[in-house]
């Protein structure tokens, strides 16, 4: 009766939450606060996994549940900062939640206390909406919830053994079904690979009939399997002596070894015998991050599902290279070439809305981690200087490094750039982020000699760069795609047009 009565309340409560996330891009809750927790704006559904309760056997309360910190969040892993009975206040971190994307601190907006950690420290891939924290108001509540267990929480443990029991009379039939033997002719009960090993070996596998192959025939995985298995086999006759299915075996079943079936090889006078050699070493068996496996995910479908399509331009770096001496000399302003690259990208992005697709141009960089791949954003990188974007980049590539990025940093983004030149690499194709419609892989710059403009004269040494776009097809025609790497090019092999 009582949650009777509220349940208007609560419902004027959800829809004043969600309607306060679509301003202010905040996970909130009229009544708990918890998911204020640098969240995307769209994550509505931890708004809902957020349940205040009301029983005439426990004290109010409110249960959390795992909050989505990015779009593409599906599983987190929690590292808790806090014990049951700890009272917090609003600013206070509850956890760090490992994403797909980067840990984020779990925090809280309202004060209260820890009534109950629903899942443990150090919990990995926790579902998206599963129960994670009770919280109460007072520090007297919390040991009425000793012994509590959210609705749900054992939900995925007991879905998985209910479909490992589902599948164990699949799998026990499949074991026990047997390929009823049908008129097979003696020369047809072995298949082409299997004969072929038989002979090989030295064996005759038609006693192994019927096999696992259409109509009982003996497959080449019948003969490994029985030979794995130690099984005696009769010896090869050509003439198919030992048969099954009427015929008379005029030897009986057992098998001489198989080295002894095999022709010995002698070892040529004067050979140097080749010691054994071990291929065991110490190792350490490292298991993928979350952000490892997601990426691996969202990357091979990207692959299998956007239609890739490349397109390669040569960059003369000459100029680029001449104007970075010319700042940091008469201005001490220090530029990369990176930098340069995002300029000149920002700048053709500008002139060819058609392969930026977004009314602004925000360019996701990518940056590696110990933990995996992330792209923070610079957004409208077209208005922004050179240091100004060298500036920036450094901030985010060392904040991302230590996971310490906010999801609206890397969240997002109109186009990728992904700049292995540092590493020596001087060419490769990248995969396209969704949603995006394309990325732009850069080498490094290395001399080569290319004939003068004029024709006359010896080769010239130049600096050349190599950038391979990856567009999506059906976002992107070729001529687009020519026409921005065309521009591109023009922008970073004359940088003065940039600084116009």
């Amino acid at each position: 009766q009582n949650t009777r009565r509220r349940r208007p309340e609560y419902n004027n409560m959800l829809r004043h939450a969600i309607s306060r996330t679509t301003r202010t891009a905040l996970i909130s809750g009229r009544r708990s606060g918890l998911g204020a927790l640098s969240a995307a704006p769209s994550s509505v559904s931890s708004i809902l996994s957020q349940r205040r309760c009301f029983s005439s056997d426990l004290p109010d309360h409110t249960v959390q549940g795992m909050p989505a910190l990015s779009p593409t969040m599906e599983v987190g892993n929690i590292s808790w900062r806090m014990q049951e009975g700890d009272e917090f206040v609003a600013g206070d971190v509850l956890a760090e939640i490992e994403t797909d994307k980067a840990s984020i601190d779990f925090v809280t907006e309202d004060d209260g206390f820890v009534g109950k950690l629903l899942v443990p420290d150090g919990a990995q891939d926790v579902p998206v909406g599963a129960p994670i924290l009770v919280v109460v108001d007072s520090a007297d509540d919390v040991a009425a919830f000793k012994d509590f267990v959210a609705e749900g929480a054992d939900s995925s443990s007991s879905d998985a053994d209910d479909e490992v029991q589902s599948e164990s009379p699949t799998a026990s039939s499949t074991t026990t079904t047997t390929t009823t033997a049908s008129n097979v002719l003696p020369e047809f009960m072995l298949t082409p690979a299997a004969r072929h090993m038989s002979q090989s070996s030295g064996v005759d596998a038609t006693v192994l009939f019927p096999g696992s192959g259409l109509k009982g025939r003996v497959t080449k995985g019948d003969v490994i399997m029985a030979l794995k298995e130690g099984k005696v086999l009769p010896p090869w006759n050509e003439k198919g002596a030992s048969t099954v299915g009427g015929a008379t075996s005029t030897a009986p079943c057992v098998r001489q070894p198989a080295a002894a079936a095999a022709p010995s090889v002698s070892m040529p006078a004067g050979a140097v015998p080749i010691p054994p050699i071990s291929n065991t070493g110490p190792y350490e068996d490292v298991p993928n991050s979350s952000m490892r496996k997601i990426i691996a995910k969202r990357l091979t479908q990207s692959k299998a599902e956007v239609p890739h399509f490349y397109t390669t331009v040569t960059v003369t770096l000459d100029e680029a290279l001449a104007l970075r001496k010319e700042l940091a000399s008469n201005f001490g302003v220090k530029v990369s070439v990176n930098d340069l690259v995002i300029k000149a990208s920002a700048m053709a992005l500008r002139d060819h809305p058609g392969v930026n697709l977004s009314p602004t141009v925000d360019i996701s960089v990518a940056v590696a981690t110990p933990s995996g791949l992330i792209t923070p954003i610079v957004p409208q990188v077209d208005g922004l200087g050179l240091s100004e974007i060298g500036n920036k980049v450094r901030d985010l590539a060392g904040r991302a490094k230590i996971n310490k990025l906010k999801p609206e940093e890397f969240q997002g983004g109109s186009f990728t750039i992904s700049n292995l030149g540092m590493f020596g690499i001087t060419e490769f194709s990248a995969v396209i982020n969704p949603p995006q419609a394309a990325i732009l892989a850069v080498g490094g710059g290395s001399p080569r000699l290319v004939p003068p403009k004029d024709g006359k004269g010896p080769p010239i040494t130049v600096t050349e760069m190599t950038a391979r776009l990856s567009a999506d097809r059906s976002k992107v025609d070729e001529a687009t795609a020519a026409a921005f790497l065309q521009s591109f090019q023009d922008y970073l092999s004359s940088p003065g047009k940039m600084l116009a």
